[in-house]
Protein backbone atom coordinates (compact mmCIF):
# COMPACT_ATOMS: atom_id res chain seq x y z
CA UNK A 1 0.00 0.00 0.00
CA UNK A 2 1.65 3.30 -0.90
CA UNK A 3 2.38 5.71 1.63
CA UNK A 4 0.20 8.22 2.58
CA UNK A 5 2.77 11.21 3.70
CA UNK A 6 5.79 12.52 2.60
CA UNK A 7 5.03 10.95 -0.68
CA UNK A 8 7.40 14.09 -2.43
CA UNK A 9 11.02 14.63 -2.16
CA UNK A 10 13.46 17.31 -1.90
CA UNK A 11 15.38 16.18 -5.28
CA UNK A 12 12.34 15.93 -7.66
CA UNK A 13 10.47 18.96 -6.54
CA UNK A 14 12.01 20.71 -9.32
CA UNK A 15 10.96 18.32 -12.16
CA UNK A 16 7.46 18.02 -11.65
CA UNK A 17 5.04 19.42 -14.14
CA UNK A 18 2.06 21.45 -13.50
CA UNK A 19 -0.70 20.69 -11.35
CA UNK A 20 -1.52 19.80 -7.65
CA UNK A 21 1.27 17.19 -6.08
CA UNK A 22 0.27 15.77 -2.80
CA UNK A 23 2.56 15.43 -0.12
CA UNK A 24 0.41 13.70 2.43
CA UNK A 25 -1.59 14.96 5.51
CA UNK A 26 -3.15 18.03 3.43
CA UNK A 27 -0.31 19.55 2.04
CA UNK A 28 0.31 20.09 -1.93
CA UNK A 29 2.93 21.40 -3.67
CA UNK A 30 1.25 23.57 -6.73
CA UNK A 31 3.38 24.01 -9.75
CA UNK A 32 1.50 26.85 -12.38
CA UNK A 33 2.18 26.88 -16.11
CA UNK A 34 5.14 28.62 -16.03
CA UNK A 35 6.79 26.34 -13.85
CA UNK A 36 6.31 28.75 -10.63
CA UNK A 37 5.80 26.54 -7.36
CA UNK A 38 3.59 27.17 -3.89
CA UNK A 39 3.00 25.37 -1.07
CA UNK A 40 -0.48 24.72 -0.36
CA UNK A 41 -2.59 23.44 2.64
CA UNK A 42 -5.93 21.81 2.27
CA UNK A 43 -8.47 21.63 4.41
CA UNK A 44 -12.01 21.73 5.13
CA UNK A 45 -14.11 23.61 8.39
CA UNK A 46 -17.56 23.74 8.46
CA UNK A 47 -17.92 21.65 5.23
CA UNK A 48 -15.89 24.77 3.07
CA UNK A 49 -12.84 23.65 1.32
CA UNK A 50 -9.98 25.74 1.91
CA UNK A 51 -6.87 26.63 0.31
CA UNK A 52 -4.46 28.36 2.24
CA UNK A 53 -0.89 29.14 1.03
CA UNK A 54 2.49 28.33 3.04
CA UNK A 55 4.81 30.36 0.64
CA UNK A 56 6.71 29.77 -2.45
CA UNK A 57 8.95 26.98 -3.16
CA UNK A 58 12.08 28.35 -3.04
CA UNK A 59 12.26 29.82 -0.57
CA UNK A 60 10.04 27.52 1.63
CA UNK A 61 11.92 23.96 2.02
CA UNK A 62 10.11 20.95 2.15
CA UNK A 63 10.79 20.28 5.27
CA UNK A 64 9.46 23.66 6.29
CA UNK A 65 6.75 23.48 4.33
CA UNK A 66 6.27 20.02 6.44
CA UNK A 67 6.53 21.77 9.86
CA UNK A 68 4.16 24.73 8.70
CA UNK A 69 1.41 21.97 7.68
CA UNK A 70 1.81 20.28 10.96
CA UNK A 71 1.37 23.48 12.70
CA UNK A 72 -1.87 23.88 11.07
CA UNK A 73 -3.24 20.45 11.53
CA UNK A 74 -2.85 21.22 15.19
CA UNK A 75 -5.10 24.37 14.77
CA UNK A 76 -7.89 21.67 13.24
CA UNK A 77 -7.44 19.54 15.85
CA UNK A 78 -8.50 22.17 18.53
CA UNK A 79 -11.28 23.35 16.21
CA UNK A 80 -9.72 26.40 15.00
CA UNK A 81 -9.22 27.84 11.13
CA UNK A 82 -5.74 28.03 10.93
CA UNK A 83 -6.29 30.80 8.02
CA UNK A 84 -8.42 32.95 9.66
CA UNK A 85 -5.59 32.87 12.94
CA UNK A 86 -3.23 34.01 10.43
CA UNK A 87 -4.97 36.58 9.28
CA UNK A 88 -5.90 37.78 12.67
CA UNK A 89 -1.98 37.42 13.76
CA UNK A 90 -1.88 39.83 9.99
CA UNK A 91 -4.15 42.40 11.41
CA UNK A 92 -2.91 42.22 14.85
CA UNK A 93 0.43 43.24 12.94
CA UNK A 94 -0.80 46.42 11.07
CA UNK A 95 -2.73 47.68 14.25
CA UNK A 96 0.76 47.46 15.42
CA UNK A 97 2.81 49.28 13.08
CA UNK A 98 0.05 51.99 12.81
CA UNK A 99 0.13 52.31 16.30
CA UNK A 100 3.66 53.27 16.28
CA UNK A 101 3.49 55.27 13.28
CA UNK A 102 4.33 59.14 14.89
CA UNK A 103 3.02 62.46 13.59
CA UNK A 104 6.02 63.47 12.11
CA UNK A 105 6.73 60.40 9.98
CA UNK A 106 3.15 60.45 8.90
CA UNK A 107 3.67 64.14 7.91
CA UNK A 108 7.16 63.30 5.83
CA UNK A 109 5.23 61.30 3.90
CA UNK A 110 2.46 63.20 3.37
CA UNK A 111 4.71 65.84 2.18
CA UNK A 112 7.02 63.10 0.15
CA UNK A 113 3.89 61.94 -1.51
CA UNK A 114 2.19 65.37 -2.16
CA UNK A 115 4.84 68.54 -2.31
CA UNK A 116 5.77 68.30 -5.58
CA UNK A 117 1.87 68.58 -6.88
CA UNK A 118 2.27 72.66 -5.75
CA UNK A 119 3.05 74.19 -8.03
CA UNK A 120 4.41 76.98 -5.77
CA UNK A 121 8.21 76.43 -4.42
CA UNK A 122 7.50 78.49 -1.90
CA UNK A 123 4.62 77.04 -0.93
CA UNK A 124 5.88 74.02 -0.44
CA UNK A 125 9.03 75.00 1.78
CA UNK A 126 6.53 76.88 4.04
CA UNK A 127 4.92 73.55 4.64
CA UNK A 128 8.23 72.00 5.61
CA UNK A 129 8.70 75.02 8.03
CA UNK A 130 6.14 75.71 9.69
CA UNK A 131 5.64 71.83 10.54
CA UNK A 132 9.12 72.10 11.82
CA UNK A 133 9.08 74.65 13.55
CA UNK A 134 5.15 74.46 15.26
CA UNK A 135 4.07 70.68 14.81
CA UNK A 136 7.00 68.62 15.82
CA UNK A 137 8.37 70.06 19.01
CA UNK A 138 5.05 68.87 20.37
CA UNK A 139 3.32 66.49 18.18
CA UNK A 140 6.35 64.87 16.24
CA UNK A 141 6.89 62.03 18.54
CA UNK A 142 3.20 61.61 19.36
CA UNK A 143 1.81 58.59 17.87
CA UNK A 144 -1.17 59.93 15.23
CA UNK A 145 -3.40 57.51 16.98
CA UNK A 146 -3.34 59.04 20.10
CA UNK A 147 -3.10 62.62 19.00
CA UNK A 148 -5.99 64.81 19.96
CA UNK A 149 -7.56 67.99 19.91
CA UNK A 150 -5.78 68.97 23.34
CA UNK A 151 -2.53 67.89 21.62
CA UNK A 152 -3.15 70.64 18.94
CA UNK A 153 -3.91 73.29 21.12
CA UNK A 154 -0.88 72.87 23.01
CA UNK A 155 1.27 72.81 19.60
CA UNK A 156 -0.50 76.16 18.75
CA UNK A 157 -0.79 77.92 22.12
CA UNK A 158 2.36 79.50 21.80
CA UNK A 159 2.21 80.99 18.17
CA UNK A 160 -2.26 81.55 18.18
CA UNK A 161 -2.12 85.04 19.66
CA UNK A 162 0.99 86.25 18.24
CA UNK A 163 1.28 84.76 15.07
CA UNK A 164 -2.71 84.31 14.02
CA UNK A 165 -2.40 83.83 10.33
CA UNK A 166 0.57 81.09 10.77
CA UNK A 167 -1.06 79.55 13.27
CA UNK A 168 -4.19 78.77 11.59
CA UNK A 169 -2.30 77.72 7.98
CA UNK A 170 -0.21 75.49 10.58
CA UNK A 171 -3.66 73.91 12.49
CA UNK A 172 -4.82 73.48 8.52
CA UNK A 173 -1.87 71.16 7.68
CA UNK A 174 -1.84 69.42 10.71
CA UNK A 175 -5.58 68.42 10.50
CA UNK A 176 -4.84 67.52 6.74
CA UNK A 177 -2.12 65.22 7.34
CA UNK A 178 -4.44 63.52 10.06
CA UNK A 179 -7.46 63.30 7.93
CA UNK A 180 -4.96 61.44 5.42
CA UNK A 181 -3.84 59.04 7.25
CA UNK A 182 -7.24 58.41 8.53
CA UNK A 183 -8.17 58.02 4.81
CA UNK A 184 -5.52 55.38 3.80
CA UNK A 185 -2.58 57.57 2.80
CA UNK A 186 -4.83 57.81 -0.74
CA UNK A 187 -2.68 59.22 -3.70
CA UNK A 188 -2.61 62.67 -5.61
CA UNK A 189 -5.72 62.99 -7.81
CA UNK A 190 -4.24 62.52 -11.70
CA UNK A 191 -4.02 65.25 -13.76
CA UNK A 192 -2.61 67.66 -11.03
CA UNK A 193 0.79 69.42 -11.79
CA UNK A 194 3.99 68.13 -10.53
CA UNK A 195 7.36 70.11 -10.06
CA UNK A 196 9.24 68.56 -12.25
CA UNK A 197 12.57 69.34 -10.63
CA UNK A 198 12.28 67.64 -7.79
CA UNK A 199 14.48 64.14 -7.94
CA UNK A 200 14.28 60.88 -5.58
CA UNK A 201 17.57 59.83 -4.26
CA UNK A 202 18.55 56.70 -5.56
CA UNK A 203 20.64 53.73 -4.71
CA UNK A 204 23.62 53.33 -6.56
CA UNK A 205 22.69 49.83 -8.78
CA UNK A 206 25.90 48.31 -6.99
CA UNK A 207 23.96 48.19 -3.88
CA UNK A 208 20.74 47.30 -4.60
CA UNK A 209 21.65 43.41 -4.60
CA UNK A 210 22.64 43.87 -0.93
CA UNK A 211 19.58 45.50 -0.21
CA UNK A 212 17.31 42.87 -1.81
CA UNK A 213 18.88 40.13 0.35
CA UNK A 214 17.82 42.15 3.44
CA UNK A 215 13.97 42.43 2.12
CA UNK A 216 14.17 38.82 2.05
CA UNK A 217 15.64 38.19 5.20
CA UNK A 218 12.89 39.86 6.57
CA UNK A 219 9.89 38.52 4.64
CA UNK A 220 6.85 40.93 5.93
CA UNK A 221 4.44 42.50 3.78
CA UNK A 222 5.91 45.43 3.60
CA UNK A 223 9.46 44.12 2.72
CA UNK A 224 8.10 42.18 -0.25
CA UNK A 225 5.88 45.16 -1.47
CA UNK A 226 9.23 46.71 -2.33
CA UNK A 227 11.38 44.10 -3.31
CA UNK A 228 8.34 43.41 -5.64
CA UNK A 229 8.53 47.29 -6.81
CA UNK A 230 12.27 46.71 -7.33
CA UNK A 231 11.52 44.04 -9.65
CA UNK A 232 8.79 44.80 -11.47
CA UNK A 233 10.59 48.74 -12.22
CA UNK A 234 7.16 50.31 -10.60
CA UNK A 235 5.97 53.81 -9.15
CA UNK A 236 4.66 52.84 -5.72
CA UNK A 237 1.61 54.03 -6.56
CA UNK A 238 1.18 51.02 -9.38
CA UNK A 239 2.34 48.66 -6.73
CA UNK A 240 -0.31 49.50 -3.73
CA UNK A 241 -2.87 50.02 -6.61
CA UNK A 242 -2.33 46.64 -7.92
CA UNK A 243 -5.67 44.21 -7.65
CA UNK A 244 -5.33 40.40 -8.12
CA UNK A 245 -7.53 41.01 -11.02
CA UNK A 246 -4.56 42.73 -12.80
CA UNK A 247 -2.28 39.94 -13.06
CA UNK A 248 -2.29 36.67 -15.04
CA UNK A 249 -0.10 34.57 -13.48
CA UNK A 250 -0.09 31.84 -15.76
CA UNK A 251 0.83 34.65 -18.57
CA UNK A 252 3.40 35.56 -16.33
CA UNK A 253 2.27 39.24 -16.70
CA UNK A 254 0.64 42.07 -14.50
CA UNK A 255 -1.67 44.46 -17.13
CA UNK A 256 -1.36 48.29 -15.31
CA UNK A 257 -4.69 49.90 -16.85
CA UNK A 258 -4.31 53.08 -18.21
CA UNK A 259 -6.31 55.26 -15.58
CA UNK A 260 -3.75 53.58 -12.81
CA UNK A 261 -0.64 54.88 -14.92
CA UNK A 262 0.96 58.37 -15.27
CA UNK A 263 0.84 58.65 -19.08
CA UNK A 264 -2.47 57.04 -19.27
CA UNK A 265 -1.91 54.48 -20.98
CA UNK A 266 -2.32 51.05 -20.36
CA UNK A 267 1.17 49.15 -19.62
CA UNK A 268 2.20 45.47 -19.38
CA UNK A 269 4.56 44.44 -17.23
CA UNK A 270 6.37 41.30 -17.40
CA UNK A 271 6.90 39.37 -14.61
CA UNK A 272 9.77 37.53 -13.68
CA UNK A 273 10.09 34.20 -11.89
CA UNK A 274 10.46 35.38 -8.52
CA UNK A 275 7.52 38.10 -9.04
CA UNK A 276 5.63 35.32 -9.54
CA UNK A 277 7.17 33.26 -6.27
CA UNK A 278 6.36 36.50 -4.09
CA UNK A 279 2.99 36.61 -5.63
CA UNK A 280 2.19 32.99 -4.88
CA UNK A 281 3.31 33.21 -1.30
CA UNK A 282 1.40 36.83 -0.36
CA UNK A 283 -1.76 36.36 1.63
CA UNK A 284 -5.56 37.33 0.51
CA UNK A 285 -8.15 39.02 2.56
CA UNK A 286 -11.74 37.94 1.65
CA UNK A 287 -13.09 41.00 0.24
CA UNK A 288 -9.85 43.20 -0.24
CA UNK A 289 -9.08 43.13 -3.91
CA UNK A 290 -5.49 44.53 -3.77
CA UNK A 291 -2.85 42.39 -3.97
CA UNK A 292 -0.71 43.87 -0.98
CA UNK A 293 -3.26 44.42 1.58
CA UNK A 294 -3.76 47.13 4.01
CA UNK A 295 -6.60 47.67 7.07
CA UNK A 296 -10.25 47.11 6.41
CA UNK A 297 -10.47 46.34 2.45
CA UNK A 298 -7.39 49.28 1.37
CA UNK A 299 -4.36 48.48 0.06
CA UNK A 300 -1.47 48.57 2.21
CA UNK A 301 -0.28 52.09 3.14
CA UNK A 302 2.45 54.37 1.65
CA UNK A 303 3.41 55.21 4.96
CA UNK A 304 4.41 51.48 5.28
CA UNK A 305 7.10 51.65 2.34
CA UNK A 306 8.19 54.80 3.32
CA UNK A 307 9.33 54.01 6.59
CA UNK A 308 10.94 51.20 5.72
CA UNK A 309 12.95 52.02 2.77
CA UNK A 310 13.91 55.04 5.16
CA UNK A 311 14.94 52.38 8.18
CA UNK A 312 16.61 49.84 6.36
CA UNK A 313 18.38 51.68 2.93
CA UNK A 314 18.99 55.31 5.06
CA UNK A 315 20.81 58.01 2.73
CA UNK A 316 17.49 59.20 2.24
CA UNK A 317 16.91 56.82 -0.58
CA UNK A 318 13.39 56.48 -1.63
CA UNK A 319 11.18 53.38 -2.82
CA UNK A 320 10.84 55.57 -6.75
CA UNK A 321 14.31 56.12 -6.89
CA UNK A 322 14.54 52.18 -7.40
CA UNK A 323 13.61 53.04 -10.85
CA UNK A 324 16.92 55.18 -11.57
CA UNK A 325 18.83 52.29 -10.34
CA UNK A 326 17.35 49.85 -12.91
CA UNK A 327 18.10 52.84 -15.51
CA UNK A 328 21.44 53.44 -14.89
CA UNK A 329 22.35 49.24 -14.35
CA UNK A 330 20.33 48.91 -17.42
CA UNK A 331 22.36 51.88 -19.22
CA UNK A 332 25.59 50.94 -18.24
CA UNK A 333 25.82 47.36 -17.61
CA UNK A 334 23.08 45.75 -20.15
CA UNK A 335 23.23 45.84 -24.45
CA UNK A 336 19.16 46.24 -24.32
CA UNK A 337 17.83 49.14 -26.58
CA UNK A 338 17.33 52.35 -25.41
CA UNK A 339 13.59 51.96 -26.16
CA UNK A 340 12.72 48.91 -24.87
CA UNK A 341 14.53 50.15 -21.08
CA UNK A 342 12.05 53.39 -21.64
CA UNK A 343 9.37 50.93 -22.45
CA UNK A 344 9.61 49.42 -19.44
CA UNK A 345 9.55 51.87 -17.45
CA UNK A 346 6.48 52.80 -18.74
CA UNK A 347 8.02 56.38 -20.22
CA UNK A 348 7.03 57.98 -23.41
CA UNK A 349 9.75 58.36 -26.04
CA UNK A 350 10.42 62.32 -26.69
CA UNK A 351 11.70 61.53 -30.50
CA UNK A 352 8.54 61.11 -32.51
CA UNK A 353 10.30 59.59 -35.17
CA UNK A 354 11.72 57.15 -32.84
CA UNK A 355 8.04 56.70 -31.10
CA UNK A 356 6.68 55.62 -34.49
CA UNK A 357 9.15 52.69 -35.22
CA UNK A 358 7.83 51.57 -31.86
CA UNK A 359 4.23 50.16 -32.59
CA UNK A 360 4.24 47.30 -30.77
CA UNK A 361 4.87 46.66 -27.01
CA UNK A 362 8.30 44.36 -27.46
CA UNK A 363 6.98 42.62 -24.60
CA UNK A 364 9.04 39.20 -24.74
CA UNK A 365 12.47 42.02 -25.30
CA UNK A 366 10.96 43.70 -22.15
CA UNK A 367 10.77 39.97 -20.66
CA UNK A 368 14.22 39.42 -20.98
CA UNK A 369 15.46 42.42 -19.86
CA UNK A 370 13.40 42.22 -16.93
CA UNK A 371 14.77 38.61 -16.20
CA UNK A 372 18.20 39.82 -16.34
CA UNK A 373 17.42 42.36 -13.73
CA UNK A 374 16.13 40.12 -11.24
CA UNK A 375 18.87 37.92 -12.14
CA UNK A 376 21.18 40.51 -11.11
CA UNK A 377 19.07 41.17 -7.91
CA UNK A 378 19.58 37.18 -6.83
CA UNK A 379 23.53 37.48 -7.27
CA UNK A 380 25.32 36.84 -3.52
CA UNK A 381 25.78 40.19 -1.84
CA UNK A 382 28.93 41.06 -0.62
CA UNK A 383 29.60 41.11 3.00
CA UNK A 384 30.96 44.46 3.31
CA UNK A 385 27.95 46.12 0.91
CA UNK A 386 25.32 44.03 3.72
CA UNK A 387 27.37 45.25 6.66
CA UNK A 388 27.30 48.57 4.86
CA UNK A 389 23.33 48.78 4.79
CA UNK A 390 23.06 47.55 8.27
CA UNK A 391 24.73 50.51 9.33
CA UNK A 392 23.55 52.92 7.69
CA UNK A 393 20.14 51.74 8.83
Amino acid sequence: MPRQHHRLSATRLGNLPPGFHADGDNLYLKVTPTLSRSWIFRYEVAGRPTDMGLGAHPPISLSTARRLAAESREHLVRGEDPLALRRARQAQVRAEQQARITFRDLAEEFMTVHLDTFSNIKHQKQWRSTLEAHAYPHLGRLPVTEIGGADITAALSPIWMTVPATAKRVRQRIQRVLQWGKDGEPLPQHGVARNRGRHHAAMPFSEVPAYVQLLRKRADISSLAVEFTILAVARTGETLGATWDEIDLDAGVWIVPAERMKGKKEHTVPLPQRVIEILHALPREKGNPYVFIGREGKPLSQVALWNLVRATAGNGYTVHGFRSSFRDWAGDRTNFARDVIEHALAHQLKDKVEAAYRRGSALEKRRKLMEAWAQYLDKPAESGNVTQLLRRA
